[in-house]
């Protein structure tokens, strides 16, 4: 494979220096006051347009390069009647505190195909969620609504979820953990199809125990229940969360790596009724991935679950080879698991190098390869994306890191088989980090990531705070319309004309996701109607239909601007357009 530099005996591993893993935890806590880095904000060495496929979008931006502890978190959400929501953790302070640290949120709204929040300042960009400094949370959208939910711990040690007002509008309302979830910390959400919010937890004064609540209404948190027993707990944050989004489910998923295992190994639990009751801890088996002299480890980053459109739970996982007692980053495997499968597991990609050409480490709580994320299209194929780390590219330092960049591959038969793997992202003197693939995909695949602008974290003193770009890179659907015959049934309204300005005629496109009452009308500026262009009941699918110019009564209209307007149901969306003569 393409991405394989070169194949070893794993024990030849032994002799490297950079390939043992190095794992850290931020401290958390109240902000008692900030400290000056010497030098500011180091100079932007760009990186925006380090793609190799699609284009890349920059919505926001953060001086806190410390994005996860543990495996990727669901950062990325695709609400197909309204947008996508985007997050991360903000900072644009060079203090070592980090005193402005917030969640951070962007929307692409499908109404208007733009960004909400975009600034030349991409530092800018975004809105922030919370009032007060919080951080380390993750992302999801309420089924029902299409709002976005975020989940985030604050100083004083305790969750919050703060929950928009409408989609994209960026105005939310929050929901204090306080006293039921005193005391817990990295809190990860999941939203269930019965409007449940599920927060996946530690017990911040031991850093080991993982628990889980709910609210089955807005701001009434269950006693808090501490899921891995009799299996053991992660200690550490590594643990994971996820609901179905198939309506009448309430399937629950969550996961941990056990992190003081020899070798470490994994384990999940499933809730069939939103948590009412729950299936006993389950071990999640190693996959095949080495010889048989090597054992096989999972790893803080490893483990990322999935629900998939027929209800069907996945894994991505991400492995290392452990040899007398010791894991090690090379060569790192990822592989896909699920039940309905055979084998279940299935093999992705490999990545590795020789050791004595591993010319520096690949930094704290990573391997060569890892924290994959998984998404799927409305036809059921599966996509994958992760950080890889570059055996050559190294930042000078000190101290000396390995840059990475983001790959990806995708699945058409549920995860059987796997496309070669392709590096999205061009390397050069920045690190591409922390990607997420889009949960739900349309014609279009899309990956969140941030721009290092300095390899090495800053809060671990490993060089200078930078502003570090986050982006959305987007390319098509490899599958969209490959079939013969294939009009896949699309997931949210959508609306084009064109030409655009016109004089004789525009044709406009306008997409139906699901049956219901259509009128599309042309309205002229003043909010007058002048011609109605579709009026019933209408299936699924994608129409076209020619405006001439003309009213109703068949009046060639005069020059200026004009609004359509398409509705389904109680939702609709606009556009203008301009006649000319």
């Amino acid at each position: 494979m393409r991405n394989i530099v070169c194949m070893l005996a794993v024990p030849a591993l032994l002799l490297a220096v950079n390939t043992q893993p190095m794992t850290a935890l931020p401290a958390e806590g109240a902000v008692k006051g900030g400290v000056p880095v010497k030098g500011s904000i180091a100079q932007n060495r760009g990186g925006q347009d380090g793609c190799v496929i699609g284009v890349v979008d920059t919505i926001g931006g953060t001086t806190y390069d410390w994005q996860a502890s543990g495996p990727a978190l669901r950062m990325l959400v695709n609400s197909t009647d309204y947008g996508i929501h985007a997050l991360w953790m903000f900072s644009a302070s060079d203090q070592t505190t980090f005193p402005d640290r917030r969640m951070r949120y962007n929307f692409y709204d499908y109404s208007t195909t733009s960004w909400n929040w975009v600034d030349p300042d991409f530092m800018q960009s975004g809105v922030n969620v919370e009032t007060e400094r919080s951080g380390f949370g993750s992302l999801d959208a309420d089924p029902s609504t299409g709002v976005a939910v975020v989940s985030c711990h604050q100083d004083d040690i305790y969750p919050v979820v703060a929950r928009d007002m409408a989609p994209g509008v960026g105005i939310f309302e929050y929901c204090s953990g306080q006293p039921v979830l005193q005391g817990y910390a990295w809190p990860w959400v999941a939203v269930g199809m019965n409007g449940y919010y599920h927060l996946a937890m530690l017990d911040y004064a031991t850093k080991h125990d993982a628990y889980w609540s709910r609210a089955t209404t807005w701001c009434n948190w269950d006693d808090p229940v501490t899921i891995p027993p009799p299996q053991p707990q992660p200690n550490f944050p590594d643990h994971a969360i996820v609901s179905s989004r198939v309506s009448g489910s309430q399937k629950l998923c969550l996961a941990w790596e056990f992190s003081e295992g020899a070798p470490d190994p994994g384990f999940y639990r499933i809730s069939t009724d939103g948590g009412t009751t729950w299936d006993n801890s389950l071990e999640l088996p190693w996959p095949d991935a080495y010889g048989a002299d090597t054992s096989v480890s999972y790893h803080i980053s490893s483990l990322f679950p999935y629900y998939d459109r027929h209800d069907r739970l996945h894994f991505a996982a991400n492995v290392m080879p452990y040899v007398g007692g010791q894991g090690y980053v090379i060569p790192a495997q990822i592989w896909h698991w699920c039940a309905d499968n055979s084998p279940n597991w299935n093999h992705i990609t490999t990545a590795t190098c020789a050791p004595e050409n591993l010319q520096a480490p690949v930094g704290y709580n990573a391997t060569y390869a890892c924290r994959q994320s998984l998404g799927e299209d409305q036809e059921g194929n599966l996509f994958i994306v992760w950080e890889q780390f570059d055996s050559a590219n190294v930042e000078p330092g000190p101290p000396e890191l390995l840059r990475a960049d983001i790959w990806w591959s995708h699945s058409s038969d549920n995860g059987q088989t796997w496309v070669e793997p392709e590096k999205i992202t061009d390397g050069g003197n920045v690190s591409y980090r922390f990607p997420c693939m889009l949960d739900y995909i349309t014609d279009t695949v899309m990956v969140s990531y941030m721009i290092d602008q300095h390899a090495g974290f800053f809060i671990q003193g490993e060089g200078p705070a930078t502003n570090n770009p986050i982006v959305l890179q987007k390319w098509p659907n490899p599958y969209t319309g490959i079939k013969e015959g294939r009009n896949p049934r699309p997931l949210r309204m959508e609306i084009s004309a064109a030409p655009n300005p016109f004089d004789h005629g525009t044709r406009i496109s306008y997409q139906v996701p699901h049956p219901g009452n259509v009128s599309l009308i042309v309205y002229d500026i003043a909010g007058r109607p002048v011609h109605s262009l579709v009026s019933g009941l209408s299936e699924p699918g994608r129409f076209d239909i020619v405006w001439d110019g003309r009213s109703d009564s068949g009046k060639r209209m005069g020059s200026g601007v004009y609004i359509y307007k398409f509705i389904l149901g109680s939702k609709s969306i606009a556009g203008k357009l301009l006649m000319t003569e």
